[in-house]
């Protein structure tokens, strides 16, 4: 899953893809790359960000859903997104997924509204609003994976019982996470599996890396990244979701031969 933030303010690459036209010459990049699906969102949500008016997330995100669905027929696009609104016109321009790091906390509307256009989910963790997530997270008994199965639990729940199949579960890496959590998640990714739905890893050039880096500044984070995710990959991670597609579609090339023999 190749990140294409339409955003000013996104941490690692705020204000690259504004342009339309700068926008889908990166979106035919990521796929020549090895992309096979591609993520889009106007409104960042990194730790401390404020949210955006539902007309300007729309304004940044619908034209080059217009533009790039067509152009890139064979491609899976995803938009991610928290508003209802902008999920329901992404989906009529022929997006596929949504991806919702509120995990139907924010939008519960969500659930029906894929089961109905046949959309795929994604199902995201996080313990609060971007503003305040990181803000002291705490979890009960220390146990974060517990608490994230529990969470998954009910959130599946509710998505299957609406009618809907096509789940993606997130663990939401840096979400509402200590650097600790985010370790133990990644350390114990292979219990999400039990749930018999792909597994998505986000853990591209974000804080978790730096921290474990002597506080690396992004532009340095790739091989942090690399190693971050192939360690998902080999306790069952599915999807990963990066900024640097070629250098993640070589490790699961390398991780796929390897696991094959």
């Amino acid at each position: 899953m190749g990140i294409l933030n339409a955003t000013p303010d996104s941490f690692s690459d705020g204000g690259e893809y504004l342009n339309i036209n700068r926008a889908t010459d990166r979106i035919g990049r990521m796929l020549e790359e090895g992309a096979d699906i591609i993520d889009v969102g106007g409104e960042s949500t990194r730790p401390g960000s404020d949210p955006v008016s539902l007309q300007e997330e729309m304004d940044r995100v619908l034209p080059i859903l217009e533009k790039a669905i067509p152009m890139y027929s064979d491609a899976l696009f995803s938009i991610d997104t928290t508003k209802y609104e902008v999920a329901k016109a992404a989906l009529d321009t022929g997006t596929h997924i949504v991806n919702d790091v509120s995990g139907l906390r924010k939008e519960p509307r969500f659930s029906s509204l894929c089961a109905e256009s046949g959309a795929g989910y994604v199902l995201m963790h996080s313990s609060a609003a971007p503003k305040t997530m990181q803000l002291n997270p705490e979890y009960k008994n220390d146990d974060v994976t517990g608490e994230l199965i529990r969470f998954f639990e009910e959130g599946i729940h509710t998505l299957e019982s609406d009618g809907n199949d096509a789940i993606i579960i997130d663990p939401g890496i840096g979400f509402g996470k200590t650097l600790a959590h985010n370790c133990t998640i990644v350390a114990e990714l292979q219990k999400f599996s039990k749930f018999g739905y792909p597994v998505l890893m986000g853990a591209s050039r974000k804080s978790m890396i730096g921290g474990l880096l002597n506080d690396r500044p992004v532009d340095g984070r790739l091989a942090g990244t690399l190693a971050v995710h192939y360690h998902s990959l080999m306790n069952g991670a599915n999807i990963l979701r990066v900024h640097d597609v070629q250098e993640a579609a070589d490790s699961i090339s390398v991780f796929t031969a390897l696991t094959n023999r």
